[in-house]
């Protein structure tokens, strides 16, 4: 490889973090020489920024969004260059290279950098476009040629693999640049545009199995398992989807991790913003059963991000905010109030709402990131950083259309935020510590006080079965729920690479979740008097319980080396759960509320700590430099949720459980249970058939055990009850194969097919309850779960030319999902368990921009188009009885369902923006 003659860097000081160990990575790179709310968020969020400005040595390392760089420097005769200095421009780090040429960068965030490589005698190579991943080593080989008179630097350009044959497991890794030019919006679109995953659900697990992680810190709220947030795509700088085996760090999880990595503060002033608007268009489809009005700018977004250097030496920050409104397109008329009555009898009806038509749902919603680092040391560097969302909506419900004030509405606060230190202990080793606050509060009512008079003039829902069939005249929901997560997280990890083969990490994490969550206040009516009348309780259980409050402790520690040599790489580890609930359960399950005459006494028994130990290992082998073969194997551990383990847990109402009557009371909470388990197989082949094409082959299989559902525990009375217990079990195969082309001239394409199959004895934890109450065999079967969807297709094609215009569309097509067909109208009158395919589905979205310069400003114009083909089915309810959405062979007792538009998919919605900016994006 020849290049012309550059400027040479020589008798530089070597910055803190370099190492002058010899590191693998024998792959080389193809080179191209070119060219209101606001209050309440500052007291959560900003107050602990003071602590940063007492911190004289910080930066933004730390675990969970840094990679490593490695490779070998040559000369022309393939020979090692000695003693060549490697530097990622714009940053202190950077490495010599050894007697062997080999050199490698611990501890870089994920991003796209550029690499200096020079040494005195040989000329300068500037290489741009270098992609760093979180957790993942990049391998870059260069070649230097002999220097010359002329003073030019060679600028290369490094391109990312079509497929990375260092993977021991199936990862994606969807960069900011990706992002930018995709059809979505929010994390959750791009993680359901990844291979394997099925609307969250992970190569066929239940929900609730994945990791969610920001910045490799968990953001799953303890009360269901899920993310506590919502995250915009402009605050993405990449985004790691997990969904094979994963390595030992990560826990609590049993499917899959996601790890989104958040921008950062920039040396330089820069700014950007972006506006859009949008609305439904589905004028003239009479099969929605719904008003096709054209409302424009039912969707609006407003988002703008600055980053910038501050007053304190060294320190850099990044600010976003966002205000999004949506209201969704099904709407309703005001004609009814709550409070309205009616003559049901005489077929009177008396409205009073002022007739205005609204949307039967919507959503208004604040949301942003603070983030401050500062660099002023080499060795301590350490992160604040705090992301919130604000949330207030309303759920669509069919049967509010003419009283849809009566519906009750939803909020949702929650913030994660806190402090990262890095600890450089030498020129290979680094230590982090994470400090984290994650703070959840939901709430649905439709009055917040209990005392609220409103309750009294309206009253509970009424229908009148002659006026619209099923609509809602007067009243208001009594729903009352509210739920409160405050959960302080440590975690800490020692990584060094301990010879030129071995990266060893291991540290440990502890959760301290404070979860609480009830009914604050239950309505109920009571005869006093001969008068019917609401009455309020307030805590008063068994019958009647208010909040209670859960403080388990959750902590974990871990092992994980890497090993790399020429030819191969392994990545083995171990991980230690431990889970303590500290609750307690009934001594004697046969006498749960101990009021059985003559039986043993039951007395409250604390619940026994648990523990796991989870083996993992994954092995990547090269084929020469163009294939590789891998094979991961792991046992993964989750505790289930607390909203599993201590929802209706009190055994208390048990006190009056007779014969004949075993879900009276549903199913009992069990805080004793044991951790759920999968072991997860996976091998699979990569193959770099060009330059710009790769194809990936992967096989995997999931043994799922321990899975909550559901025991009947027979008393000393002779009757029975439900308990949760770990009693389910399931197995998953499946195929994926992806191909990624990287260029058509300026056009790229990417597809990827996943056959699968998932199998279980029940779908949800309280199914064979349900089967019980419909008399139909409790025993254990294996049985399809609800979201298998044996095949699924997804594809990515884009055109673009840099700075001039892009156009990009995602194209799903997937097969139908399971449903238990219906013989007869009625209860109970249904064939097997998910023997019928429900439709297959098609949905394509498209985005476009076009890029115009005004000056030092970034400008461009953008559409998008989501179901371009006004799809009315992707994956939905169909009537049991046909297998379809569109009609039913029982029509009479289907006919609310029948004129119902929100059964249907959201219809095509377009959205027009500009994005406006000054500095890099």
């Amino acid at each position: 490889m020849a290049f012309a003659a550059g400027a040479v860097l020589h008798n530089r000081s070597a910055p803190a973090g370099w190492s002058e160990q010899p590191r693998g990575g024998q792959i080389f790179v193809r080179c191209q020489i070119v060219q209101p709310l606001f209050l309440k968020v500052l007291a959560a969020l900003l107050l602990p920024v003071l602590g940063l400005i007492a911190l004289s040595n910080v930066t933004d390392l730390y675990a969970g969004t840094t990679g490593k760089l490695t490779g070998t420097v040559l000369d022309q005769e393939q020979r090692p260059v000695v003693a060549a200095t490697i530097i990622l421009t714009g940053t202190r780090l950077g490495a010599y290279s050894d007697a062997d040429g080999k050199y490698t960068i611990l501890n870089i965030p994920a991003g796209t950098y550029e690499v200096n490589v020079s040494r005195l005698g040989f000329e300068t190579v500037r290489i741009q476009s270098v992609i760093i991943s979180a957790d993942q080593t990049t391998p870059l080989n260069i070649e230097l040629g002999e220097t010359t008179l002329t003073t030019e630097e060679v600028i290369v350009t490094a391109e990312r693999p079509p497929v990375d044959l260092n993977q021991t497991s199936t990862r994606a890794t969807v960069t900011t640049e990706e992002i930018e030019s995709l059809p979505v919006q929010d994390l959750d679109d791009i993680v359901n545009l990844q291979a394997g995953v099925v609307e969250g659900h992970f190569r066929g697990g239940r929900l609730g199995e994945v990791q969610y992680q920001v910045d490799g810190v968990s953001v799953n709220n303890a009360f269901d398992n899920s993310s506590m947030l919502q995250l915009d795509r402009s605050l993405l700088q990449e985004v790691q989807v997990i969904s094979g085996t994963f390595d030992a760090e990560y826990g609590q999880a049993m499917s899959g991790v996601v790890n989104a990595v958040l921008k950062q503060g920039t040396e330089k002033f820069e700014w950007n913003g972006e506006v859009y608007g949008g609305s439904f268009v589905f004028l003239g489809n009479e099969a929605r059963l719904t008003d096709d009005t054209f409302r424009p700018a039912t969707t609006q977004s407003y988002q703008l991000s600055l980053s910038g250097p501050l007053l304190l030496p060294d320190t850099v920050y990044l600010l976003s905010a966002r205000r999004f409104i949506f209201d969704d397109y099904v709407y309703g008329q005001r004609l009814f109030a709550p409070t309205d009555t009616s003559d049901f009898e005489q077929g009177i009806y008396y409205p009073t709402g002022d007739g205005e038509k609204v949307p039967l749902g919507y959503s208004r919603e604040w949301s942003g990131v603070v983030k401050l680092t500062n660099s002023s040391s080499s060795v301590l560097k350490a992160n604040y950083q705090a992301i919130f969302n604000h949330i207030e909506g309303r759920r669509n419900n069919f049967a509010f259309r003419y009283n849809p004030d009566g519906l009750s509405q939803q909020t949702t606060f929650s913030v994660s935020h806190g402090f990262d230190f890095t600890y450089t202990l030498g020129t290979s080793t680094f230590l982090n510590v994470s400090l984290r606050q994650n703070l959840f509060e939901y709430s649905d009512y439709a009055y917040e006080d209990l005392f609220d008079p409103r309750y009294d003039a309206a009253e509970q829902p009424e229908v009148d079965p002659n006026y619209e069939r099923g609509a809602v005249i007067e009243g208001v929901e009594f729903t009352r729920f509210q739920q409160k997560t405050n959960t302080i997280l440590i975690k800490s990890a020692l990584t060094s690479q301990v010879s030129t083969a071995h990266l060893v990490k291991f540290g440990g994490e502890v959760h301290l979740p404070n979860v609480e969550f009830g009914n604050p206040g239950h309505l109920t009516f009571a005869t006093e008097g001969g008068v019917e009348q609401l009455v309020r309780h307030i805590d008063d259980p068994p019958d009647f319980p208010g909040m209670r409050q859960y403080h388990p402790r959750m902590a974990a520690g871990f092992l994980q080396d890497q090993m790399e040599w020429s030819d191969l790489l392994v990545r083995a580890g171990f991980r230690l759960d431990y889970l303590d609930a500290r609750a307690t359960v009934p001594s004697d399950p046969a006498n749960p509320a101990n009021v059985i005459e003559g039986a043993p006494e039951s007395v409250p028994q604390r619940t026994t700590p648990k523990a796991s130990l989870s083996p993992r290992l994954g092995i990547a082998y090269p084929i020469e430099d163009k294939a590789a073969v891998h094979f991961a194997y792991g046992h993964f551990y989750q505790f289930p949720s607390i909203a599993a383990m201590f929802s209706n847990a009190n055994y208390e109402i048990l006190g009056s459980l007779q014969a004949g009557d075993p879900n009276k009371f549903g199913v009992l909470g069990n805080p004793d249970v044991k951790p759920e388990q999968t072991v997860q197989y996976e091998i699979g082949y990569k193959h770099t058939l060009t330059q710009d094409l790769g194809v990936d082959f992967t096989v995997f299989y999931k043994d799922i055990r321990n899975l909550l559902g559901v025991e009947y525990i027979e008393t000393y009375a002779d009757s029975e009850y439900p308990r949760l217990t770990n009693v389910d079990f399931g197995n998953i195969f499946g195929i994926t194969i992806a191909l990624d082309h990287r260029k058509i001239g300026p056009a790229s394409i990417s597809l990827d097919y996943t056959w699968q199959q998932a199998k279980g004895n029940s779908s949800d934890p309280r199914e064979t309850a349900t089967r019980v109450a419909a008399q139909e065999d409790p025993r254990p079967r294996l049985v399809f779960f609800n979201w298998d969807q044996r095949h699924t297709f997804n594809m990515t094609v884009a055109v673009a030319k840099p700075q001039n215009y892009s156009i990009s569309s995602v194209i799903r097509v997937t097969s139908g999902q399971p449903y238990t067909p219906q013989l007869e109208a009625g209860f109970g009158q249904g064939l097997a368990t998910n023997t019928g395919r429900k439709p297959s589905g098609v949905l394509i979205d498209i985005r476009a921009e076009k890029s115009l310069g005004l000056g030092k400003l970034d400008l461009g114009l953008f559409g998008r188009v989501f179901n371009l083909l006004d799809t009315r089915y992707f994956n939905g309810m169909v009537f049991p009885s046909t297998g379809s959405p569109d009609y039913s062979r029982f029509p009479e007792p289907d006919y609310v369902t029948l004129q119902d538009p929100t059964r249907f998919y959201p219809p095509r919605q377009i959205e027009i923006g500009i994005r406006l900016g000054m500095g890099a994006r």
